[in-house]
Parts: structure tokens; sequence; C-alpha cells
């Protein structure tokens, strides 16, 4: 009993002294002001359950108490202390709410070892594992990612300055846009922060204000600023700020979104609230330079084919060698003719553009892509589910017809890559719900038939062969 609780007492004392241990990597936060000591200065330490106050607030509220009649002589000796600030002060703030103190630089020592960063054709070939096609755009972010953080290692900022080479992705919806990214944040060392332009308001509205992108990034960092200031911005939907035609109200989720990101984007200190989307009284503030920070804007632009079909179509003319004016009407590739007077009459501002001197198109899925992202990738649709059956001790297969079958109904719906889960899901309903309840089942193989509706699976038992469509399982048809 007694070798008991001397363990037990052990396991408290060490739970302690990490919690400990990790409330001394963050800032103590102003318990009136909410700023943290980095920004408010040296805190003042009360002796009473942890409370802090900077030094501003301190003066201030002698300088009340000084203008005011009430003897504090007798309402300190009346007053309980502990009845007033029960617990410690600092235990309720959040940890997201909470700064990571800086570490202390050492001289000669670079940000970021630029040993440890992936050369421009190693991240293509990872992401390649995970993403069919696109070999263009994958080329062009494994570039801009590399260099980006070649700028910020090799410190050259005195000698030439080295602008940041912000991009901007230009694609149909399901074509993977965001998927990329998604996989770039997985492969890369580095915080990556992934926000949607939709939200977006004009600071004073509704809606998150413009600096809560950074406050994602902080977040995505563990809240420490010198990390984040060297991480990636992903804005999602950027198509959806483009400037309103014909309105007489203020735009305040379009073009006075895109002004207000204009800071973001080209570098400067911004004051970002901590662990909120919105400024408010009760959420400490830090500032966070986004000279280093790389931002990379995509969106689907669904108009924009028409706004370069109808310029291409200006040159064309009456006579025996003019162009048609439906020459490009059929262009799968039409995206990649676009220009900066294509997005200005689509409803970007000029400012906006110039501070994205990267863009690039990604192509739509054709059928070809579509069969290659059902089955090859690592995580491929189709894996996916025979991980699932094979849970239940199932093989599950797909013929070369069901595979087309698919990719040719995903294409007649127009959404991309997101159209095949989809279509997965509908085949694969009865399946799922009838195989738990035949232990015999051994294998099921999808075929074409059976995606165009014409015909059922092909069941086959344990230990026996092939049970054609003349027997199937109660319920798939």
């Amino acid at each position: 009993m007694k070798d008991y609780e001397e363990d037990e007492l052990k396991d408290k004392t060490e739970n302690t002294t990490d919690v400990e241990s990790d409330d001394k990597d963050y800032e103590d936060i102003c318990y009136i002001c909410r700023r943290p000591e980095s920004k408010a200065g040296k805190l003042i330490h009360l002796p009473m359950n942890g409370i802090c106050i900077c030094p501003d607030c301190m003066e201030r509220s002698f300088s009340a108490m000084n203008n005011s009649n009430i003897n504090y002589d007798d309402l300190m000796q009346n007053m309980n202390m502990q009845d007033m600030f029960p617990g410690n002060m600092q235990d309720s703030i959040p940890k997201k709410q909470k700064l990571k103190k800086k570490k202390p630089k050492e001289d000669g020592v670079p940000a970021i070892d630029l040993s440890q960063v992936m050369p421009p054709h190693q991240i293509k070939a990872s992401l390649d594992e995970y993403v069919i096609g696109q070999d263009y755009a994958k080329k062009v972010m494994s570039v801009a990612v590399y260099n980006h953080y070649k700028r910020v290692a090799t410190n050259m900022m005195n000698e030439i300055e080295i602008e940041k080479s912000n991009m901007l992705m230009i694609g149909p919806t399901g074509c993977g846009k965001t998927y990329l990214v998604r996989t770039l944040a997985r492969l890369l060392d580095v915080p990556l922060a992934i926000a949607d332009a939709t939200s977006l308001t004009e600071a004073g509205y509704i809606g998150d204000d413009i600096e809560s992108v950074v406050s994602k990034l902080l977040a995505a960092a563990d809240n420490d600023v010198e990390k984040a200031e060297r991480g990636i911005i992903f804005i999602d939907e950027i198509d959806k700020i483009a400037k309103k035609k014909n309105t007489t109200s203020r735009d305040v989720s379009g073009e006075s979104v895109q002004q207000g990101l204009l800071k973001l984007l080209e570098g400067s200190d911004v004051e970002v609230p901590v662990g909120a989307s919105s400024k408010n009284a009760m959420v400490p503030l830090t500032t966070i330079n986004t000279r280093n920070i790389l931002f990379i804007c995509g969106g689907a632009f669904p108009d924009l084919e028409g706004i370069i079909k109808a310029r291409l179509n200006k040159t064309s003319s009456i006579g025996f060698e003019a162009a048609l004016s439906d020459a490009h009407d059929q262009d799968a590739d039409i995206m990649s003719q676009v220009t900066i007077d294509d997005l200005r009459e689509f409803g970007m501002i000029p400012e906006f553009i110039g501070r994205l001197p990267v863009t690039f198109t990604l192509k739509g899925l054709d059928e070809e892509a579509l069969v290659k992202i059902l089955a090859e990738p690592k995580n491929a649709i189709i894996k996916q589910y025979q991980k699932l059956l094979a849970l239940d001790e199932v093989d599950l297969q797909f013929d070369e017809g069901a595979l087309r079958a698919i990719a040719r109904r995903a294409i007649t719906r127009k959404t991309g890559a997101r159209a095949l889960r989809s279509i997965i899901e509908e085949l694969m309903l009865d399946i799922m719900y009838q195989i738990p309840k035949d232990d015999n089942i051994g294998r099921v193989t999808i075929t074409k038939d059976y995606v165009e509706h014409t015909g059922g699976p092909v069941i086959e038992m344990r230990g026996v062969y092939t049970l054609e469509n003349k027997t199937p399982v109660a319920g798939i048809e």
C-alpha cells in the first residue's frame, strides 16, 4: 500500500512538472488589456492567484483610484481576495490564445535549414504519388515553394531584395486545386493555413476580418510567431471576392476585401487576434510580419471562359480566310489563354492581380485522368473501399470496363473528380449493406453492366469460383 501511494505521488509530481514546463513556453497575458508580454512589456505579477498586469494598465488603475472618493483601506480589509479571484487566473486563459515565447537567436544560424527543404524535383515526385495529371501546375508550385524558402533561408534582403512569388491558381471545379495544396501541406514541414474567401468581409461588417487568414496560420504554427512568419497561406474561392457589377450598395465582400488583402500580399506588419477570427476586447493581439509568408490563391472563375472567348472572337471577320466565331467553343484548354485583361474584366482589381505574379491554370479532367484517379493514387477511392471490405474479409475488384463507365458518368456531372466519390457511393450502397449478412462471400467484382444498370456484380463465395450474375446477392441488382 505504501509503494502504491509513493508511485501515485510520483505520477502527480511528474504531471505537474510537465504542465509547468509546458506553460513556461508560453507568454503571460495582461489580465486587463489581454496583451501578451512581448507586446505590453514586462508584466507585473500580483500576489493573488497568478494575475499579471502590464505597466500601462497598472498606471491607469492607480490614476482611477486616486481620482475617486472610495476609502480603499476599509475596502481592502473587508475583501476576500480568494473569493474575488478563485483559482489561477492565467489558467483560465485558453492555450490557443497564448503566444509561444521567442527563442534566443544564435548568430549566423539561418531561420530555415535549406538542406532540409526538398528540391523541386522531389516535391513534384511526391505530389505525383497523390495527384494525377496537372504536371505543369505541380512544377510551378514546386519551384515557387522551393524559391520561397531559399529566399527566407539565405536572408539576402540587405544586398538584393528578392520579392515574393505569390501564386494564383485558375481551374474548373474538381480539377484538384485545393487537393494539391492539402497534399503539399503534408509533404512540407512548414505551417500552412487554408482559408475561404467567401466568409471574408471588410472590417466592421458581419463576417471574418481579413486578418483572420493570418490568425489561422498562427494557429497552425502552434501560436509561434516566428514559425508563422515563414509559412504558407492558401486562400480558396478567390473568385468569390470579384468586384460586383451594376450595384449601388457598398461592396463589403468583394472589392473591399481585395483592397484589404493588398497589404497582406505585399508584406507588412499586421495586428491579428490570437485564437479568434475577429478582434474584440477579450482576445489578445499580436503583430505578424507577412513579408516572408507565401500566399497561394485559387478559384474556379466560372464565367472566365466566356470572357476569354469574347476576346479571341474579336479577331474573326468576314471572308474566305476569316476565323470562325465559334472556333473556340470546343476548346477544352481555353483557360490556359487567360490574360491580365481577362481577370480585370472578371472583376479583379489591377492592384490585386499585380501582387500575384505567378498565374497558372489547371486543366479539366478527361476520361483517362479520371480512370487513373480512381485506382492509382496512394489514397485512391477504390483503395479506400477495398480497405473497408477487407475488414469484413471480402476482396473488392473493379474491372477496366467498370472504371471507364464510372469516368464517363462523372464527366456528364461536370463536377470533376468530386463526382467520382458520389458515383462510387451509389454503386457500393447495396453491396456494403448486404455483405455483412453473409459470411460466405469472398470476392465482389464490379462490372461495366452493374455501373450502367444493365446487370449485377460478380459474386464469388469462399472456396468456390465465379457464381456469375445468375445468382446475385439478395438486394443487389
